[in-house]
Order: C-alpha cells, then sequence, then structure tokens
C-alpha cells in the first residue's frame, strides 16, 4: 500500500471519529424516558439513580454486585460516622431492600424500616426531604413494604406482631408490643393477612390512602354480643402497624436499637403524631373489604334467605349490622337490600360513599338483613324494631342529635320496607284486620304480632329515604305464574307460621283472601292489598323522598322497565328528585347511580 493511501485511510478514520462523540443526546420516547428516570427497587427491582450515584461517588458500584453486604456495612459505618448525610441513609434504605428481596433475609427488610424512617425524620437541624423529593414518597413505600416484610410468617400469608430482640445486620432491634393493642370493642384482633399486594377485583375503583404503615385486614375473635348495632363475625377489619424509633439517627449509631410496633384500626385513626408532625396512617379500605367479601358465606345464603326464612336467622344474632362501631356525631346510612339478594350487593355503593371524606366525617353506615321471602309487613315490623331498639340502645339520653336525621336506602323490595318506616298506614291496616283482632279465639301470641305489624307509623329520627329500583305498584315479574310457584316454596319464619294458621282457622274472611298468599312475591303483585295501599300513601312532614329508577331500553323511559320493575311502578310524585339511568335492576351498582346517591348525601 502506497503511503498517500495510508495518509488518506488514516484521515478518514480521523474524520470518523471525530463525528462520534464520547457524549450525546438523541430524542426518545418521553415515557420510555421517564420510566426509565423514575425507576427504583419497588418498580424495577434495580436501585434508583439516587442510590447508583452514592454507589458511583464511593467507587462501590461494582462491588455492590459482588458484595452486596459489605458495601452496606460501608455505608452503614460512613453514614453513623457522621461522614455521610440524608443522601447516604436513603440509598441504605433503598439497597437494602434489595438485598433482602434477593436473599430473603428479615434483617435487612427490617433494616430497610429502620433506613427509611431515619431518611423520613432527620435529626434536628437537618432539613427533612421536601414533599417534591421523588425519595420521600419512594422512603414511605419502602417503610411498608419492608415493615410488612419484616413481620410476615415464612409462607408470606399473615403478618406476626409481637415483642422481642430482632437481629439487623449491624446489631439488634429490641421490639416492644403491647399487646392490650389488639383489643377493639368486645373483640379481640387476630389473623393479620396483609393487603397492599393484593389483586382486587368486581370492584370498580381501588382507593388506597397513603402514608406509613403496615396495612393488614384483621379477622376477630368476638366476646359478648353488643346490643342494639352487631358487628358481623367475619368482619375484616382494615389496620395498620406503625414502628415508631425515638431518634432514629443517634439509635443507628448504636447496636441495640429500641422501637414501638403500634397497631391502629384505621377507620379509628387515620393519623399518628411523631415529634411535632402529623403523619398519615397507609390504609387499603377497598383491599380489606374485598377480602372480607371474597368467598364470604353471604353470597350462598342469598337465595336461601329467600327460600327459608328465620332458619338461615339463626346464624345471625341480629338484623341490623355495621362494619364499624357506632360513632356519635354521625348520621346512620341504612342500606336494605332487595328480594333473594343480601348486604353484600352494597359493597361496590358503599366502597365509593366511605372513602368520600366529605360523607365519612357525617354519616356511619349500617346494614339492614332480612330473610327476604317472608311477608313484607313482618319484614318491615324487624327492620322497625331493630331501628328502633339501635337508637334507644346507643343513645338511651337522647344526646346525639345525628342518630335521628337518618337515612334509609332501599333496592327493591328493600324499598317497600324503607317506604314502611316513613308513612302512617296504621288506620287502613287495623281497619283491615280488625275483625281478625277481635275474634277471641286468637292466642295471645298471634295477637301481639298481628297488632305489631299494623303498627305502621313514621319513625320520628327518620329524616330522609332513597329508594332505588322499588316496585311501589308492584313487580310484573312477582305477579307472573314462575314467580308464584316458586313462592310456594318459601317457608315462613316459625313465629309467622304459627300465626298464621290460628288466623286462617279462626277467621274465615281473611283465610278466603289470604290463604297461600303471604310471601313477599304475592305482597309485590301489582294490585295486592300491599302496595294498593302502600303505593299513594305519602311521606311522613319532614321526610324527604329521593327516587333512581333503572331502565334497560333506549326508548320513552315511561313505557321501559329494568327487566324486573317498570318505570311506571317506581315512580312517585312528592319526590324531592328522580333520576332514571340505564341499568338492569341491581342499580345499586351502577355508577351513575352511586353519583346520585353521593349527590345527595353531599
Amino acid at each position: 500500500m502506497s503511503g498517500f493511501r495510508l495518509i488518506s485511510l488514516s484521515g478518514i478514520l480521523l474524520v470518523a471519529s471525530a463525528c462520534a462523540t464520547p457524549i450525546s443526546v438523541t430524542q426518545a420516547d418521553p415515557t420510555s424516558v421517564h420510566r426509565e428516570l423514575t425507576r427504583n427497587v419497588l418498580s424495577a427491582g434495580e436501585p434508583s439513580d439516587f442510590s447508583q450515584i452514592i454507589l458511583n461517588r464511593a467507587g462501590l458500584l461494582d462491588q455492590f454486585a459482588d458484595d452486596p453486604e459489605a458495601v452496606l456495612w460501608t455505608l452503614h459505618s460512613e453514614a453513623v460516622a457522621g461522614r455521610r448525610g440524608i443522601d447516604q441513609v436513603f440509598a441504605l434504605a433503598e439497597l437494602s431492600f434489595l438485598h433482602a428481596e434477593k436473599t430473603k433475609q428479615r434483617s435487612y427488610h427490617l433494616a430497610a424500616a429502620l433506613y427509611a424512617y431515619a431518611f423520613l425524620f432527620p435529626p434536628a437541624g437537618t432539613p427533612a426531604p421536601e414533599p417534591y423529593d421523588p425519595r420521600f414518597r419512594i422512603a414511605c413505600d419502602l417503610y411498608n413494604r419492608a415493615l410488612t416484610a419484616a413481620l410476615q410468617s415464612k409462607d408470606g400469608s399473615r403478618v406476626e406482631p409481637g415483642a422481642g430482640v430482632f437481629p439487623l445486620p449491624f446489631g439488634t432491634l429490641d421490639l416492644a408490643f403491647d399487646r392490650a393493642q389488639l383489643v377493639w370493642l368486645d373483640r379481640v384482633l387476630v389473623d393479620f393477612a396483609p393487603i397492599a399486594n393484593l389483586d382486587v377485583k368486581g370492584l370498580r375503583d381501588r382507593y388506597r390512602r397513603s402514608g406509613l404503615g403496615a396495612p393488614v385486614a384483621a379477622s376477630t375473635v368476638a366476646g359478648a354480643a353488643r346490643p342494639g348495632l352487631e358487628i358481623p363475625p367475619r368482619v375484616k377489619v382494615p389496620a395498620t402497624f406503625f414502628l415508631r424509633l425515638e431518634d432514629p439517627w443517634a439509635q443507628l449509631r448504636t447496636q441495640r436499637l429500641q422501637g414501638q410496633l403500634e397497631l391502629y384500626v384505621t377507620s379509628d385513626t387515620e393519623t399518628v403524631e411523631v415529634g411535632e408532625r402529623k403523619i398519615a396512617l397507609e390504609a387499603e379500605p377497598t383491599a380489606a373489604l374485598a377480602y372480607q367479601l371474597s368467598g364470604a358465606e353471604v353470597w350462598d345464603t342469598e337465595l336461601g334467605g329467600f327460600l327459608f326464612g328465620d332458619l338461615l336467622r339463626q346464624r345471625t344474632s341480629t338484623q341490623l349490622g355495621a362494619l364499624d362501631p357506632y360513632r356519635p356525631g354521625r348520621a346512620p346510612i341504612v342500606f336494605v337490600h332487595g328480594t333473594a339478594s343480601s348486604p353484600a350487593r352494597w359493597a361496590e355503593m358503599f366502597n365509593e360513599l366511605q372513602n368520600d371524606p366529605h360523607i365519612r366525617q357525617r354519616y356511619q353506615f349500617w346494614f339492614f338483613t332480612y330473610e327476604t321471602g317472608n311477608p313484607v309487613l313482618y319484614s318491615a315490623l324487624r327492620l322497625r324494631e331493630a331501628l328502633v331498639n339501635a337508637v334507644a340502645t346507643l343513645d338511651p339520653n337522647g344526646q346525639d342529635p345525628a342518630l335521628r336525621q337518618m337515612v334509609l336506602i332501599g333496592h327493591s323490595q328493600g324499598g317497600l320496607l324503607v317506604k314502611l318506616m316513613v308513612v302512617d298506614l296504621e288506620q287502613e291496616i287495623r281497619t283491615e284486620l280488625q275483625m281478625t283482632l277481635e275474634n277471641p279465639g286468637l292466642s295471645d301470641e298471634t295477637r301481639d304480632l298481628v297488632q305489631k305489624m299494623m303498627a305502621v307509623r313514621p319513625l320520628p329520627f327518620v329524616r330522609s329515604v332513597i329508594f332505588l329500583a322499588t316496585p311501589h305498584k308492584g313487580s310484573y315479574v312477582a305477579g307472573n305464574w314462575l314467580a308464584h310457584q316458586v313462592s310456594r316454596l318459601v317457608r315462613l319464619p316459625g313465629q309467622v307460621l304459627r300465626a298464621t294458621e290460628d288466623v286462617l282457622t279462626r277467621d274465615p274472611r281473611f283465610a278466603l283472601r289470604f290463604r297461600g298468599r303471604l310471601s313477599s312475591v304475592y305482597a309485590m303483585t301489582p294490585g295486592s292489598p300491599l302496595v294498593t295501599t302502600l303505593a299513594p300513601a305519602p311521606l311522613a312532614p319532614g321526610v324527604t323522598g329521593h327516587s333512581i329508577i333503572a331502565v334497560k331500553g333506549s326508548g320513552p323511559f315511561q313505557q321501559d322497565t329494568d327487566g324486573v320493575v317498570a318505570y311506571s311502578s317506581a315512580h312517585l310524585e312528592g319526590m324531592a328528585s328522580e333520576l332514571v339511568v340505564t341499568s338492569g335492576h341491581s342499580v345499586q351498582q351502577n355508577a351513575e347511580a352511586i353519583e346520585e346517591v353521593r349527590r345527595i348525601l353531599r
């Protein structure tokens, strides 16, 4: 090769190398760039740029890949010696969590939680991380995840609280836990399931309240039954574990740290104080609700409750329940379900309303359970007794005015029960049954039951009612032949059965009209004595009514139905508002209907 050609080739190579600069930029997809900039150990299983910077500064990046425990010890030693500051403590939290996830060493999970806590609560004179600092939320999540993992059982299915001495990579943690915190109302909290990582299905929206702590769903062991308002035995209580350290930076310099594990029911306590700061507790209310309803027996008893009456109520000591204790100063919202249904069908609406802070601070949520095949007047009696008993028991001295601003929400047959709480039909019903009552052969038990069922008077503590898909004038489905055949399979409660036989054998006029026609299906048949009397009855003075009506078609809604109840039957004159939504009969789960209930309550 000639010298000229060599010189020419060298020149070309020099020019080419000059075009490829060591540092360059190219346009990239903004989403990809954002994902790269915000990656961290929780989202990508890799250290964030913040931690990689610390490793690069110390020349430890390559060593961390080969000997992470030695690197973590070096970083810890420098931090406690005061040669590094808050940035290094964040890196220790993230890198310890990464190593814990890879090795499943609980001591490093616990160390990650302690480092994250120290980052979030630096010593006096050291500025706390700004809320705009991405590390702030990462540190919160690191604390929450690491604390959950540090307390979990070996199979990961439970969080196991307790006092004891726990090993750390740099010493030990003396953890105190007051078991008195396990007592909640008349129950003991047990069996804590971690719920932050649950995949929730069946509810449209998942609500999470961001803060600090390990969120769990706690089972309960019940004590004596509480009168007036019952917490169901299967309730899963949303709770949060919080690990507190006094002066964490000073403690990191020692080899024996002291901590306090605290347990909070998040429906009772939403914040804790650390120094002069008020800290929100991490909460997972939707996940706890879904965990409670997943596989619950309540789904299996819906049809059974329609067919078998009081036989199923033997499993439940009360018909009025709540997921939280009675809270003075908050007006009760009482949900009353429909035929062959259960309180579980209110889950979608309850999930939305309880997670609205404005509503949660003003209201408490109660649920009425009844056997939906029973006579409507009998079920209404049980609802009336339950509400009266709750008010008298919970506030015997009448000191809580909010308890007397009750809101009743009824779906389908439940709407009929609700209306029977706010109308005065005692005289009409008494006129209908007066001859029965005057029969001298009736037993005292029957006479007492009939008297109570006739006492359809407005409850003085109910202020608002909301009807959803309610067959005020009857349901055409209830009136068909098949429905009436099914209703013949309904087994009445023992008390009603005895009274029925008593009345039918002693009152020929009543027997002629009602023999075989006592179940709820007959009562909801168009033209039945109940709907004929109840539909035109006005609400009591001072009670505000609202209607939410479902229709399935796209034509004029006045001629449409929801598949069970026609608009013409669900419509009532004199309501403060009426909303027609496109939905099937289960309108209580419809998003537009839920927003209307939210509007009414707000």
